[in-house]
């Protein structure tokens, strides 16, 4: 009879047996004799059995199986089916089985999972941990050589879409470069407007100065103004007292002194209201 290999990993310690010898058969939960009816793991379990189609050998998806299935603390096989398939047992948790099914719909690279017939049963615990069941040492090494030329073959892909990004990124730096130029250009035409706009702000403070001395020397002229119309006045006053004093002067019997007397003052008057005529105008 052919032997077996398996490349196991453990599961998670859940209150399971010490490891065997991987042909060694037992059941992983520990039962106790004096529990009645059904036993308690066998209630909380369940067990999924999975054929896996699509391009499924030879690009390492048992490996991705057996990782999924060790990371939700799974136990049971994979391995391959002839001609093109793959099986798949696991035992754990509903809930962990469930998310297992989904994680295997996988599309990725080489790996590329068209369909999965599940059927579901009750737990066996036959299986101590998550293991991989291989065929003979030709089979399974020229798997691994198809494996890593899966897997050049992505590194390349990736490498070619990393050269288009960064390409890509080398024209946007290139754009942005041109529009970081544009704003400084349009920076620079925004500052000499600014200047011009100073200056102009500049001139018209100036204008606004003249204006206020303007201004102030018109307030002066007017205070002399009024300055002269006083004096103006003052004199109507005056000339208004001379009159009445030339009034009562003719009405006394000296008349002749008082009209040669008054004669000149009228004449002192007249000249100095041609004077201040003289100063208004």
């Amino acid at each position: 009879m052919q032997a077996i290999h398996t490349d196991a990993i453990r599961a998670p310690k859940m209150g399971l047996r010490p490891l065997c010898a991987p042909d060694t058969i037992f059941s992983i939960f520990d039962r106790n004799p004096d529990m009645e009816g059904e036993p308690q793991w066998k209630r909380n379990m369940k067990r999924v059995e999975i054929l896996a189609r699509g391009d499924v050998q030879r690009v390492g998806f048992r490996d991705v199986v057996q990782r999924i299935g060790r990371n939700l603390a799974l136990s049971g096989t994979v391995q391959n089916q002839e001609p093109y398939d793959v099986r798949i047992v696991g035992e754990g948790e509903e809930e962990a089985l469930q998310e297992f099914v989904e994680a295997l719909r996988i599309k990725d690279g080489p790996i590329q999972v068209r369909e999965l017939e599940v059927r579901w049963a009750s737990a066996t615990g036959e299986f101590p941990y998550f293991m991989i069941i291989r065929g003979d040492w030709q089979e399974e090494l020229g798997e691994r050589f198809d494996v890593a030329v899966g897997l050049l073959h992505r590194s390349i892909v990736l490498g070619e879409e990393n050269l288009i990004v960064s390409k890509e990124n080398l024209a946007v730096s290139k754009e942005n470069l041109a529009v970081s130029k544009e704003n400084l250009a349009v920076s620079k035409e925004n500052l000499a407007v600014s200047k011009e706009n100073l200056a102009v702000s500049r001139m018209m403070l100036d204008k606004q100065d003249s204006s206020i001395s303007i201004l102030e020397e018109i307030k002066a002229d007017t205070s002399e103004i009024g300055a002269i119309r006083e004096e103006v006045s003052a004199t109507r006053e005056e000339a208004r007292r001379g009159r009445d004093e030339i009034i009562s002067t003719l009405k006394s019997d000296r008349m002749e002194e008082k009209y040669e007397r008054l004669s000149q003052e009228i004449a002192e008057i007249k000249a100095a209201i041609a004077e201040i005529r003289a100063k208004v105008s």
